[in-house]
């Protein structure tokens, strides 16, 4: 479940991308240098990158000893 999991995101970042774009092209009060911004950072794939980062333990509660 968990490789189906990150395979999801895989696929689901550059639609993410895609929609972001779309969202950017009609949106009149944006300048285009904050356009361009928005577009370039929204290449970063964050969550993959925190997730990778946690150790794949961004979901997952760790145990509390007492």
């Amino acid at each position: 479940m968990k490789k189906l999991a990150e395979l999801l995101v895989c696929f689901l970042h550059p639609v993410a991308v895609v929609l972001v774009w779309l969202n950017l092209i009609v949106r009149p009060e944006l300048s285009g240098t904050a356009k361009i911004v928005w577009a370039v950072l929204a290449l970063v794939p964050v969550v993959p990158f925190v997730y990778v980062l946690t150790g794949g333990e961004l979901w997952e509660g760790k145990q509390r000893t007492a």
